[in-house]
């Protein structure tokens, strides 16, 4: 919708899907509620994020315009060749999976799932804890370093006052690629109406 294009952006991330049941889980034992991974676009609009986050309470309605998943889901069998260590004082898998994103081919962002510092394994334990996580949920890694054009426009001006910020465009064509896990590829389009939530605010 026309308020998404006020600074929409990708966001680089790797998403597992819940296979069990489960609540106060802990997470030396969280792995085996992952049925399988995914490779996600957890796209965000800026200016919208921006406006439901000025309390500093987070964000207070949860986007629901654009989450990219698929292109399929790879059980964690399927990911053993890919294994790694946690980082030092964490449990849980870690799988050594490039990441990549291209914005009408050209690379745009690059990074490892090996960099997560918190596991899925840890991240389930704190979803699950007083909370009961069902077969069919779907939980995000959080944006892979330089995965999202908000953190590589604020890295540019940095670096150079002349530096031209980027943002999704109508059209744009957005390719996620992650070893093992496939290639997730859409087109940017916009819907036929002409409503906007930030035109009515006072």
């Amino acid at each position: 919708m026309p308020d998404h294009f006020q600074k929409l952006d990708f966001e680089l991330e790797v998403a597992v899907v819940i296979g069990t049941k489960g609540r106060n889980i802990r997470a030396e034992e969280a792995d085996r509620y992952i049925a399988g991974y995914m490779i996600m676009n957890d796209m965000s609009a800026r200016t919208l994020q921006m406006e439901e986050m000025l309390l500093n309470l987070g964000p207070a309605k949860g986007k629901d315009f654009s989450t990219v998943i698929g292109p399929w889901l790879v059980t964690p069998d399927e990911l053993e060749q890919y294994k790694t260590n946690p980082k030092p004082g964490h449990v849980g898998s870690a799988y050594n999976l490039e990441m990549t994103c291209t914005v009408n081919g050209l690379e745009v962002s690059k990074g490892n799932m090996a960099d997560m510092d918190w596991t899925f394994a840890e991240i389930i334990e704190r979803c699950a804890y007083g909370v009961d996580i069902l077969p069919g949920d779907v939980i995000g890694s959080g944006t892979v370093g330089t995965g999202c054009f908000l953190e590589l426009n604020g890295t540019g001006l940095r670096n150079n006052p002349e530096y031209k910020p980027q943002w999704l465009q109508e059209g744009d064509i957005v390719e996620m690629t992650v070893t093992g896990l496939g290639i997730l590829s859409n087109t940017i389009s916009k819907a036929d109406t002409d409503f906007s939530i930030l035109a009515l605010k006072k």
